[in-house]
């Protein structure tokens, strides 16, 4: 595998003791537990795929007629229109 390192990292009490209970439980210890969720988060990370935005456009006329100055109030208005907005 590699050398063993020493670090220091901050957590919650809660997580903690939560943490231990877990490791007891399992009969392992609070090292190889923390490593084997790290080593699941890594795996995890390198599955996943970025976001991508589907291509919504459209083929119109451009604004209807009274709009063409694209007055965003004026565009705003008519949406509401009726509808208590």
């Amino acid at each position: 595998m590699g050398a063993n390192m020493k670090t220091t990292v901050e957590i919650s009490e809660s997580l903690l003791q939560d943490a231990k209970a877990l490791a007891k439980r399992e009969k392992t210890t609070l090292r190889a537990l923390i490593e084997r969720g790290l080593r699941g988060v890594l795996a995890q990370a390198g599955k996943t795929t970025p976001f991508v935005l589907r291509d919504a456009c459209f083929t119109g006329q451009g604004l209807q007629p009274g709009f063409e100055d694209g007055d965003w109030q004026r565009i705003r208005d008519a949406s509401y229109d009726g509808r208590g907005g």
